[in-house]
């Protein structure tokens, strides 16, 4: 059986797609595919700091 792909439609962001997949990632693990639409050339640092104090609290 083939895993679901779950898209992140935002465009030349630099975080909203970023932080959906990983939180989408803290919940579901690895049982789907992510995917996205136009990302920015670096992630937000905000949005990364985030996602690290979340990945930590798991």
């Amino acid at each position: 059986m083939s895993k679901p792909t779950v898209l992140f439609v935002c465009q030349h962001n630099a975080g909203r797609s970023q932080l959906g997949a990983a939180l989408l990632e803290l919940l579901a693990g690895d049982g789907y595919i992510a995917a996205g639409v136009s990302p920015a050339q670096a992630v937000n640092p905000a949005v990364a700091a985030t996602v690290a104090e979340r990945s930590n609290r798991s």
